[in-house]
């Protein structure tokens, strides 16, 4: 009996703990990046994401019966992998998507985890290499060459919440572009105005320079990109 066991340890049960490890390590790679860049689908998310699909790949082999159909859990996990991925694509004001970079992030994990589950180690491997790579290296010559479209919040104080909004219009019509989510608060003898502005990192540096050469307005604050995939 111990000798049985022994030897289920070192075989099946040895075998499926070295893939979930190994699942774990490469999705949180994978999600590590989504983290930094503050995305829904983040570190525990992928993590979670490649050492199920890693499992429900064993078990499909491992519980399928003789002669039997060893995909029939496996193929299941696309379908509900779809399910999370379109909950984290979002869509904003105009035409504008958010969420698609981390949605095919996910679908990617998912099919390392199965590709770790079924065995496929260095193929596992090489698939996560090249997702980190187009994540950072893509991701930062998109910016660099103004392909990429960033949506930036800016924050500006002003006397009156009319003359403030004017001028900013006034500014940002040279760039043929328009607020979106505009929020107003009052701060004392000032207004507090809040609107997110969507365009290349090229137009939001000459947005934020017209911005902070106005007279009229008194303070002018970039809060920073409000999504960047």
């Amino acid at each position: 009996m111990v000798g049985m066991l022994r030897r289920e340890m070192s075989s099946v049960a040895g075998l499926s703990m070295i893939r979930l490890v190994m699942a774990a390590i490469l999705g949180g790679l994978i999600g590590l990046e989504r983290e930094l860049k503050h995305r829904p689908a983040g570190l525990r998310t992928n993590m979670f994401i490649c050492i199920g699909s890693a499992m429900f790949t064993i078990l499909s082999s491992q519980l399928a019966a003789e002669p039997g159909d060893h995909t029939r859990i496996a193929a299941q996990i696309i379908t509900g992998i779809g399910f999370i991925g379109a909950g984290s694509i979002l869509h904003g004001p105009g035409e504008l998507v958010s969420g698609l970079t981390t949605a095919a992030t996910i679908f990617v994990v998912a099919s390392v985890g199965m590709a770790v589950g079924g065995g496929l180690y260095l193929t596992a491997a090489f698939a996560t290499g090249i997702v980190l790579i187009f994540l950072f290296a893509l991701g930062a010559m998109e910016r660099q060459l103004n392909l990429k479209l960033l949506v930036f919040t800016y924050e500006v104080t002003g006397r009156h919440v009319d003359e403030i909004k004017v001028e900013v219009n006034r500014i940002l019509e040279k760039l043929h572009s328009l607020m979106k989510n505009v929020e107003v608060a009052p701060a004392g003898e000032h207004v507090r105005l809040q609107f997110d502005l969507a365009g290349t990192r090229k137009q939001q540096e000459e947005a934020l320079r017209g911005l902070q050469q106005s007279s009229l307005l008194k303070s002018v604050t970039s809060l920073g990109p409000a999504e960047n995939e």
